[in-house]
């Protein structure tokens, strides 16, 4: 990294050592409540190897191995349960309380590796933990216990009630957690260290906080993300779906989460060619030596599909579409007057991830890239790095996004590319951020094995942050491919690539859309933009001429024409979260106009038909995000 980025990283990245304090004592109590948590665990369920427990955000969680069966369960049945389900959590809360009323003193010591292998014996994960320690580090051990008679030498006095393996820090004394303000949340399994060759452990998840106060407000913010939850929001509003006996990961678009998508990519389509690119299409498959010279079958072949043997040669389906654009590149000679060119691709892709990580439309199998590439001479690339981030900028907020912080990824350990390259292409992606005024952070080591890069993170309605789009160098591909242009000089340079992503996928983009908005579209997304609903049978001639003059815009219209009474149809229409309800009866038919009721309940004036066609096309068409 150059002198003159380290002093930029130094200000603008804080040591966790001068973390906010208020952050820190929430760490130690979240991190001590994990600790009660396993202690009153153990107590419960006797047999139980105990693995790691750390703080994590807004949280903790603690890893066991429970045995098989329950020959002396805590409600006192006999053998044959399942030690824990969900139905025990309260019962272990109740435990917990117990143990933080008890008054119970955290004291740290330090052991030699023999004393803590003797002390955890029969704990075979914390054996292989310790086992672990270099040579010359202290071992240190968190006992709880009774409060010390001498609160001069804590270490003097007081029953050791329970251990654990731990670097720390916790809080001195159980009296500084409120009992009120911890919740266990959920349990999951987990793999031992990650990995699914080893045992698979129970996970226990819970929340912890200062007081009760804080406590309530998370799960009503909780509760919050499970009623915008997209998996949830996609089968109530019928936007797609996912057939696991089909194919794990892959996305079904249903007609009104297509008619989302066209909006999306017909927005994208037009603002790509405003900005000067053009558009691409490439193929699904192709030769394996595609990605044996790009280099990703050598640093990203767990993620790719096995291969397909075509007349006897190895094809692969595309994990990325960047081969195929150097193709097209070098389909002729290129002069530096062609340069730059802008490539851009809705191209789906197919890329390998376990099965344990996929996640409704946030993590998927296929999914289609709003990718393009950008290939320049080196006197052009900071003015192109600082155009996709504009354009990236002004896409983001045409969707409602404003809040966006930068993250600068290095250099990673697994790289390619010369020194002086990666410092100049950071150098250039800083420049952009700062003249753009972005709030960033250097991610180290987070580059792609090919160049350093831009990530942007977008803030949605409830504070949460999402990586999305991403700008990357290439110092790979070009000189892999031969990638060549005539310079002015008349001899043959390299050009410069770079990859970029502004919505990432549209999968995923359409995920954080839904859980962004609550399936509550902004007027120029939305599937159904309007309803006109007639109040009796007799207005259903009227009803049918509004809205085939709205359908003669290019609105999205429905009729509610059935024999439900009015309440259901309004109540239906506000359930499927469509902007206007135009309510049709006998005064409408006699002025030509529409009454107009929002989906918030509120109304507008009523207005002739031309008139609101005209006010729901402005909507429309500048993408207005209010109703």
């Amino acid at each position: 990294m150059s002198d003159s980025l380290s002093s930029k990283v130094a200000n603008q990245k804080p040591d966790a050592n001068q973390r906010p304090a208020q952050t820190q004592k929430l760490e130690t109590i979240r991190h001590s409540v994990s600790h009660i948590m396993a202690q009153a665990v153990t107590r419960l369920f006797p047999g139980t190897k105990v693995a790691i427990g750390p703080s994590i955000e807004n949280g903790f969680y603690y890893d066991f191995q429970f045995p098989a069966a329950n020959s002396a369960a805590a409600d006192g049945s006999g053998g044959g349960k399942p030690q824990i389900t969900a139905e025990s959590l309260p019962l272990i809360e109740e435990e917990m309380k117990k143990l933080i009323e008890s008054r119970q003193d955290f004291v740290r010591i330090e052991v030699s590796r023999e004393e803590a292998l003797k002390q955890f014996a029969g704990e075979p994960f914390k054996i292989e933990l310790i086992n672990e320690f270099p040579a010359d580090e202290k071992i240190t051990i968190y006992q709880n216990r009774k409060p010390a008679d001498q609160k001069d030498n804590p270490q003097s006095g007081g029953q050791v009630l329970w251990f654990d393996l731990c670097r720390g820090p916790h809080v001195a004394n159980t009296r500084e957690i409120h009992s009120g303000a911890f919740k266990l949340m959920n349990i999951a399994g987990a793999y031992w260290r990650g990995d699914e060759n080893r045992p698979m452990l129970t996970r226990i998840y819970g929340t912890a906080w200062e007081n009760p106060k804080d406590l309530k407000a998370h799960l009503a913010f909780l509760e919050e993300i499970e009623k915008r939850d997209h998996r949830r929001l996609g089968k109530e509003l019928d936007l797609y779906s996912i057939h696991e006996e089909a194919g794990a990961g892959l996305i079904y678009w249903h007609p009104m989460g297509g008619r989302i998508r066209v909006a999306i990519e017909d927005y994208w389509r037009k603002e790509h060619y405003r900005n000067g690119y053009e558009i691409l299409y490439t193929p699904h498959i192709g030769k394996s030596w595609l990605w044996e010279t790009s280099g990703h079958l050598g640093f990203y072949r767990e993620n790719i599909y096995s291969p397909m043997e075509i007349d006897n040669q190895d094809y692969f389906i595309k994990p990325m579409n960047c081969p195929f654009h150097i193709l097209i590149y070098q389909n002729s000679g290129r002069s530096y007057r062609d340069l730059p060119l802008r490539w851009a691709e809705l191209g789906t892709v197919y890329r390998y991830e376990r099965s344990g990580v996929l996640h409704g439309l946030l993590r998927v199998r296929g999914f289609t890239q709003d990718d393009a590439h950008i290939i320049c001479t080196p006197e052009q690339i900071e003015s192109e790095i600082l155009e996709v981030l504009r354009f990236s900028l002004k896409m983001w907020e045409a969707f409602g996004f404003k809040e966006i912080k930068a993250y600068l990824a290095t250099r990673p350990e697994k790289s390619v590319g010369e020194q002086q390259q990666w410092d100049q292409a950071l150098e250039s992606l800083r420049k952009a951020v700062e003249t753009e005024g972005l709030a960033y952070e250097i991610d180290e080591g987070g580059g792609a094995f090919y160049g350093p890069k831009i990530d942007l993170k977008i803030r949605d309605a409830l504070g949460r942050e999402w990586q999305m789009t991403t700008i990357q160098f290439d110092f790979n591909e070009p000189q892999r491919f031969g990638m060549t242009y005539v310079d002015a000089d008349g001899k043959q340079k390299r050009p410069y690539m770079v990859h970029r992503a502004l919505l990432g996928s549209l999968e995923r983009f359409f995920g954080v859309l839904i859980e962004n908005y609550g399936g509550a579209f902004p007027v120029w997304l939305a599937p159904e933009q309007i309803a006109v609903i007639p109040v009796a049978e007799t207005f259903n001639d009227y009803a049918r001429k509004v809205a085939s003059e709205l359908k003669a815009r290019d609105l999205r219209v429905c009729t509610e024409l059935d024999d439900s009474r009015l309440n259901a149809k309004i109540r239906n229409c506000q359930n499927r979260k469509i902007p206007y309800m135009l309510v049709i009866g006998e005064r409408e038919v006699n002025e030509g106009t529409v009454s107009i009721r929002l989906r918030d309940g509120k109304q507008l004036p009523a207005m002739k038909i031309a008139d609101f066609a005209d006010y729901a096309v402005k909507k429309t068409q500048t993408r207005d995000l209010t109703l």
